[in-house]
């Protein structure tokens, strides 16, 4: 029984956890470049200004 308690309790902290997980995509080698660019341009298309401040950023990684 407290097996059951316990993995139904974890299985709800998890959910939360990676339901946390979304948001603004942090600028740096792998989401500037391929399909990483791809993703986090895909997951700010209704934030405008977002989109151009994660460019910019991934244009001054590039210098």
């Amino acid at each position: 029984m407290n097996f059951k308690k316990y993995s139904v309790a974890c299985m709800i902290v998890l959910c939360f956890s990676l339901i946390g997980c979304g948001g603004v995509p942090e600028a740096n080698a792998v989401n500037c470049a391929g399909k990483g660019l791809e993703s986090s341009l895909a997951d700010l298309k209704d934030d405008e200004a977002a989109r151009q401040a994660f460019l910019d950023q991934c244009d001054a990684l590039k210098k």
